[in-house]
């Protein structure tokens, strides 16, 4: 009977990450993670109303948010400093489904929110089960880069309704916000655009500048930080007093939240509509997506600083478990973000109890504090939220990617178009496919470069860019990439047209030192080339072929085809045992250096 009991610690140390880091617990540990929890409830608080308000629902969601959904990841998240919660692109890509589906009659917004965080946390489950966790390796960083740029910029100009009191539409082209806006600069509410500047102004100093002043001060360390951090709190703090002292929602017609209800969240089933499913299920794969490869790319970046390492598969299932513990406590999917996953960690997170001690600030602040967020301007909510996007708009990206590779920059920027024109879903799934055909289109045209010997060694390189000899009956060429059905025409065509335009030619020796695969149809087309250069007097070599090419090779009638004389271990022996088979005479030709 004890035997049970003494696999149970190992156990919960396999799946549940945070009793690993309980082993060696100690009051310091607590001290640093308190801090960071409070640090990051302080901020998580108006971050989750404001990003509960870009995904079209009432702000006590995004609150909801942050309770539930942070108390699974902290038990199963393999992350110790990535916050888990409402995050903006996902709150974006949650409103656009939500306009899109409630203008098709499928339901109200709520219960459209609820379903998508259920189907989210399925399909993370899913990709672990089947062990796909890499698909979002098929999401290039031209796309993301291009997404999130597009995104940051839709969510700031979204936030422009909320900054001046004007009715701006969000539909249509992201012009047509700034051509209404330039139309109706006289119906702009002077009070409200105070206000939102006002909140910028507030963010802006604490992120910039506050430090700085405090460290002039008295104040430890330890306490300047968190005092930093909690620009968004200052702002709600002012704009609330601002607008609740000479109620300037009565009199000058400033929008403010209004009453939140109070209470925790509770459980609940979910209705299951196949119909409203099949409309979600497309979005849902998105930001399920996008929200793990967030999430990876920002504990990866964390853990590597502490020279952890986390397990991409166990953020699959605690991500996946925190989207449906937020579909079951009737909230919106959630996802790690990287401002506050930033914060955590800077605040001296050391396990997750920081995120279970955020949630039960978030909790505390749910069940007794909301009375105070009534009179709390709908215009410090778009503030935080601009402030919050602003370092997603990554111009110098795209610069860098013209200057490295043109076709990535290309994607970059169709991707950010498409984003903005065709919308979240459409402009990312334009980016996938563009990203796969610009690939499709580089590899169907492989560099190929003829090869010559360096001095008297056993390298062999370009002769356009360095100095070798050469055998004019003998062409060496190297191709720099797998041979499949897309680009064994141009391989074949480049061979056939060196060989034309140097009759003297006997041997082609086909380097595969850079090719890992061989498909069917490229097997095919050398099986062609062969014969059709050997009627020509011609024979084709093959040199530094891969082990499992040649294995796979093996099984095939082609090398039966081949003579043992036409298949060699490295480049160096293929050179030397034809031009000393005689069948040619060696006259070594010096090719100059070309830039």
């Amino acid at each position: 009977m004890s035997e049970p009991s003494s696999r149970l610690p190992s156990a919960m140390i396999r799946y549940l990450p945070l009793a690993y880091w309980l082993k060696d617990y100690q009051r310091d540990d607590f001290v640093s993670d308190l801090i960071a929890g409070i640090v990051v409830g302080i901020l998580l608080i108006p971050q989750g109303m404001a990003y509960a308000f870009l995904a079209g629902l009432p702000p006590e969601y995004g609150l909801y948010a942050a309770i539930v959904p942070l108390f699974i990841y902290a038990l199963l998240g393999s992350s110790r400093s990535l916050a888990v919660g409402p995050v903006a692109i996902a709150s974006l890509m949650v409103g656009s489904t939500i306009a899109d589906a409630t203008a098709r009659g499928l339901g109200d917004p709520v219960n459209i929110a609820i379903n998508l965080s259920l189907l989210v946390g399925v399909i993370l489950i899913c990709l672990r089960i089947l062990r796909l966790g890499s698909i979002v390796n098929f999401m290039s960083h031209s796309v993301i880069s291009g997404f999130t740029s597009a995104a940051a910029l839709l969510i700031g100009v979204s936030q422009l309704r909320h900054l001046t009191g004007l009715s701006i539409p969000n539909d249509g082209f992201i012009t047509d916000s700034f051509g209404f806006l330039l139309q109706h600069l006289s119906s702009i509410n002077v009070v409200t655009l105070f206000l939102g500047l006002l909140g910028l102004l507030i963010l802006w100093f604490a992120k910039a500048r506050l430090a700085n002043l405090l460290s002039r001060t008295a104040l430890p360390n330890w306490l300047i930080q968190p005092i930093c951090r909690a620009g968004p709190m200052f702002a709600m703090i002012v704009g609330t007093l601002l607008v609740a002292s000479p109620g300037l929602d009565q009199h000058y017609q400033v929008a403010i939240i209004g009453s939140i209800p109070e209470g925790l969240p509770s459980l609940q089933l979910i209705s299951i509509d196949l119909q409203l499913w099949q409309q979600l299920l497309t979005p849902a794969i998105l930001i399920a997506l996008i929200g793990f490869l967030e999430s990876v790319s920002v504990g990866t970046t964390l853990a590597s600083r502490e020279r952890e390492r986390i397990e991409p598969n166990k953020e699959l299932i605690a991500l996946g478990m925190a989207n449906l513990g937020a579909a079951f406590s009737g909230t919106y999917p959630v996802a790690g973000g990287f401002g506050r996953s930033m914060v955590n960690f800077a605040s001296g997170a050391r396990t997750t109890i920081a995120s279970l001690i955020a949630a039960v600030m978030v909790a505390v602040t749910v069940s007794f504090l909301t009375p105070l967020f009534y009179y709390l301007p709908k215009a410090i909510l778009g503030a935080v939220i601009i402030m919050a996007v602003l370092p997603l708009m990554d111009i110098r990206a795209f610069t860098d990617s013209w200057k490295f590779n043109k076709a990535d920059a290309l994607t970059m920027f169709i991707t950010f178009i498409a984003v903005l024109t065709l919308g979240v879903e459409i402009g990312i799934l334009c980016g996938i496919a563009i990203s796969f055909l610009l690939f499709i289109y580089r590899s169907s045209q492989p560099h190929i470069a003829v090869v010559g010997r360096v001095g008297e060694s056993q390298h062999f390189r370009n002769v356009a860019r360095h100095e070798v000899t050469t055998d004019e009956h003998i062409l060496a060429i190297r191709v720099d990439e797998s041979l499949y059905f897309a680009n064994t025409r141009f391989v074949e065509d480049f061979i056939r047209s060196q060989c034309a335009s140097r009759r003297e030619v006997e041997h082609v020796i086909m380097i595969c030192n850079a090719v890992n695969f061989i498909d069917a149809s490229a097997l095919e087309s050398l099986e062609n080339l062969t014969v059709q250069l050997a009627s020509e007097g011609v024979t084709l070599h093959l040199a530094e072929v891969k082990g499992p090419i040649m294995d796979r090779l093996q099984k095939t009638s082609f090398l039966q085809q081949l003579s043992p004389g036409q298949v060699f271990f490295t480049a160096d022996e293929a050179m030397r045992t034809l031009m000393q088979t005689g069948d040619s005479e060696t006259s070594a030709s010096s090719i100059e250096r070309h830039q």
